[in-house]
């Protein structure tokens, strides 16, 4: 999985002209999700961004989590984040997983997210055409991959 997580103001995901999800401070995070992906990527991953000290603390460093200051996550599927890029000029998705995959990983990591901050996240709609707003605070905007971890 890889995650680009931005701290943000606020963020908004529209679908077809309707708010979908919206947030203000805290995360919003684009997943990508992969065929080699597990839920143990979700586990370590969840708590990873849980656990994040990306927030200013009261001398303005970060040093605050999302649990620190109960922030706010907006979650938004990206396949394209497993784009290959190294032939050609047309990026290729082949490592991006197929929604049969996907989408239960997604679910999943919706739940475990919100299992670790005992509330509700805002979301896309995964496969939708989204029109994704933010105002990025810092900016700060981290990229995590599981597949990095060890």
């Amino acid at each position: 999985m890889i995650a680009v997580i931005q701290r943000v103001s606020e963020a908004s995901v529209k679908i077809d002209g309707e708010v979908k999800g919206e947030i203000g401070r805290g995360l919003m995070i684009l997943l990508g999700i992969e065929d080699a992906d597990a839920y143990e990527d979700i586990q370590w991953l969840a708590k990873k961004i849980v656990n994040m000290r990306i927030f200013p603390d009261e001398n303005e460093v970060m040093n605050k989590s999302l649990l620190d200051h109960e922030r706010e996550i907006l979650l938004i599927s990206q396949f394209t984040l497993h784009a290959s890029t190294k032939k050609g000029n047309r990026p290729s998705y082949i490592k991006a997983a197929k929604p049969d995959v996907a989408i239960p990983l997604y679910e999943k990591t919706i739940a475990e997210l919100e299992g670790l901050l005992g509330r509700k996240l805002a979301t896309g709609e995964f496969g939708a055409d989204m029109k994704v707003g933010l105002v990025n605070d810092g900016p700060v905007t981290i990229i995590v991959d599981t597949k990095d971890r060890k």
